[in-house]
């Protein structure tokens, strides 16, 4: 079920926006200041690629006050927007009984969008 889900959300859009994920990661990583919220947004990728049958998980241990420090740089920079939009997107979706599974993986991505750092995707 989780295949056809899949095969779904990327025909859908799913591909683009993990595209747009992608291109945002490149145009980060341009700079060293930018790398780590690269791979913050190539994480949202991979994610926005096949969210469903996965989980976002903390690390525990993993980063310490490096990781808050660097999760409310996120936030400040253009992490809030992220997270309100695929918020709102979920909401929208919501709307309908057919686009509630979709809706909620755009609320499990809103949560990883709005604080990245010091989490994993399983």
């Amino acid at each position: 079920m989780n295949l056809l889900m899949n095969i779904l959300w990327i025909v859908l859009g799913g591909l683009l926006t993990c595209v747009e994920y992608i291109i945002a990661s490149l145009l980060l990583m341009v700079t060293i200041v930018g790398i780590p919220f690269g791979f913050q947004t190539l994480k949202l990728a991979v994610l926005a690629l096949c969210p469903f049958g996965r989980q976002v998980r903390s690390c525990p241990g993993d980063g310490g006050c490096l990781s808050v420090l660097m999760n409310i740089i996120w936030i400040l920079v253009g992490g809030i927007w992220i997270s309100l939009s695929h918020l709102a997107f979920g909401l929208l979706l919501c709307v309908t009984i057919i686009g509630i599974p979709f809706g909620l993986q755009h609320f499990k991505l809103a949560g990883l969008a709005l604080t990245p750092f010091g989490k994993e995707i399983v």
